[in-house]
């Protein structure tokens, strides 16, 4: 994210550096290609969006799920469901919680009453599973589009490079003369709208694979998480057999 914005601070340094005026070379532009630079800007616009809204929720889903973790581990080891789950209601940001919550309290309702013995077992794996296949598309909202501009942006360009050829050719054809001043239009025209293309593609890129990695991290958590909290619900149920 923080590179894309510099790249965009360094273009505008580039532009008055080398020469040329930005605000010329878009009023020179023909409407394809400012609708190619358009469309550029609001790829990279929301894919910085997505960076941003990604980012603080794989953070506060990691600080919280810190907290949470040693919380509910001491009561469960005390056996008391509901403070379990009390504390769980108070991460709501927490990967973590979302998927514990859910088993503490499909496996509490199924506990208390008569059903066959060992379906609050499965009845609990089931809700944990469910709970992990939301959280999971909860936290992967909008790295996807990451991917998608990542991959379509430098075609974007690369149609804004074709028509600024195009153009190219038309000045060569207009001025009756080869020269660089009857294709410089069109050739800047190709070349800032391949340059764009390239700047919003690559960070999208780059962060769609970051984002990838954090998520599969926080998959294997959650995944770990249900499998101690099923052990422990197990172990709850047959010492609960043996009293009994």
């Amino acid at each position: 994210m923080l590179l894309q914005l510099q790249v965009w601070a360094l273009m505008l340094q580039a532009g008055g550096a080398v020469g040329f005026d930005i605000r010329s070379m878009w009023a020179q532009m023909g409407i394809a290609a400012k609708i190619v630079v358009i469309l550029l800007f609001l790829m990279s616009a929301y894919s910085i969006g997505v960076m941003i809204d990604r980012a603080l929720a794989f953070s506060a889903a990691r600080k919280q799920s810190r907290l949470f973790a040693p919380a509910v581990a001491g009561a469960l080891r005390d056996g008391k469901l509901d403070e379990a789950i009390k504390i769980a209601d108070r991460y709501k940001k927490s990967h973590l919680a979302k998927v514990v919550v859910a088993g503490l309290q499909e496996f509490k309702a199924h506990e208390s009453s008569a059903d066959i013995p060992g379906e609050e077992i499965e009845a609990s794996r089931r809700a944990l599973e469910r709970a992990e296949a939301i959280t999971h598309a909860e936290l992967k909202r909008g790295v996807a589009a990451l991917a998608t501009i990542g991959a379509s942006a430098p075609f974007v360009g690369l149609f804004g490079t074709v028509v600024g050829i195009i153009n190219a050719f038309k000045g060569i054809s207009t001025e009756k003369s080869t020269g660089l001043g009857a294709v410089a239009g069109g050739i800047s025209e190709a070349l800032v709208a391949t340059a764009i293309g390239l700047f919003v593609a690559i960070p999208a890129v780059w962060a769609y694979n970051y984002f990838t990695t954090k998520l599969e991290g926080l998959d294997v958590e959650m995944s770990n998480s249900s499998s101690e909290l099923i052990d422990y619900f197990l172990k709850r149920t047959q010492r609960a057999a043996a009293k009994g």
